[in-house]
């Protein structure tokens, strides 16, 4: 769906939901096409801006796209730079709109904007060594903090989100797909990914799941969920938060870098930033190749639930790595 039809579509209903909302709008700009609809409002009042987004009705149940808000405050509170929630008049979370166009119900909801530009779009203009180390060790001093709190909160009573556990990554449903289904494998690809996912598992299993080492997690901190402003980083786009292994969230983060001449340098980075704040043992940090691993296995499955994105060279670059590190894959 291009951008003039989603403003056909989802502008009407969007004005009508954020009528609900403490916000006199002097504009509101559709700002990104994906699975939500997202907008950007300016209050008449006093010109600040606000995230005004439509959630796609089958990923998340109210509750959860609730306890996703209240994470976020508890972030907030822990000063930790990430969005925060703005309720509606009433103090609702979520307000429920319908969508004409496409017969849905969708939920509106608002938080705070943060001005600054994606990592990803600076790092692709931005060569500079030093500025790319210290980014990545802000951005590993940052997860740092989120995996402090997230480790030490007591999840309030209600709260409720997936799980990115063995099932959740690496089960016969996963999370975001069946990986290994995937219609541009091979029937020899589909079962080395079959059999790498098999020992994982193993591997897994034997880690387990020790709340220093898995707790609420972002899931998704890649580049382009990073923004740059001046010389600090926000995280931004808790959509797919659940509780996980602290190292698929240090996976995601670095795996984008995977295979470049910088990888190593960009890990002992973010590492460093990460250590400065949270312990990470030499053991645990021996598994992160495994982690690296099922990160790309299930972008695998992210790819082939979405056929409406079709096929980029970038999909066949990565299932070909994906295959490469599977057939050299040994159990840590």
């Amino acid at each position: 769906m291009d951008k003039e039809e989603a403003r056909r579509i989802f502008e009407p209903p969007a004005r009508e939901a954020l009528a609900a909302f403490p916000v006199e709008p002097e504009s509101l700009d559709l700002v990104a096409v994906a699975e939500n609809i997202t907008f950007r409002v300016v209050d008449a009042r006093d010109g600040r801006k606000y995230v005004f987004r439509l959630h796609r009705p089958w990923y998340h149940t109210l509750d959860e796209l609730i306890s996703e808000r209240v994470w976020l405050r508890a972030l907030v509170e822990a000063g930790i730079s990430v969005p925060a929630p703005v309720p509606a008049r009433d103090g609702r979370e979520y307000v429920q709109v319908a969508i004409p166009g496409t017969g849905e119900q969708r939920y509106a909801g608002m938080i705070t904007w943060t001005e600054g530009r994606l990592l990803s779009e600076v790092l692709a203009e931005n060569t500079d060594a030093a500025w790319r180390a210290s980014a990545f060790e802000q951005l590993g001093t940052i997860t740092a903090s989120m995996h402090n709190q997230s480790a030490d909160w007591d999840v309030p009573a209600g709260f409720t989100r997936h799980h990115l556990d063995t099932d959740g990554l690496m089960g016969d449903r996963p999370f975001w797909g069946p990986f290994w289904e995937h219609t541009l494998l091979s029937p020899a690809e589909s079962r080395l990914l079959l059999d790498t996912r098999d020992r994982i598992r193993v591997a897994l299993a034997r880690y387990g799941r020790n709340p220093k080492a898995y707790s609420l997690i972002h899931a998704d901190m890649h580049p382009r969920n990073v923004l740059v402003n001046g010389g600090g980083l926000t995280v931004i786009d808790f959509d797919d938060t659940g509780f996980g292994w602290h190292l698929y969230d240090i996976a995601v983060a670095l795996i984008h870098h995977q295979g470049t001449a910088e990888y190593d340098a960009v890990e002992a980075a973010f590492m460093r930033g990460y250590r400065r704040l949270r312990a990470l043992a030499d053991a645990d940090r021996a598994l992160l190749p495994m982690f690296l691993l099922m990160r790309g296995m299930v972008q695998i499955g992210w790819y082939h639930q979405r056929p409406e994105l079709g096929v980029t060279p970038n999909f066949h670059r990565m299932k070909n790595d994906v295959c490469a590190r599977c057939a050299s894959f040994t159990l840590p």
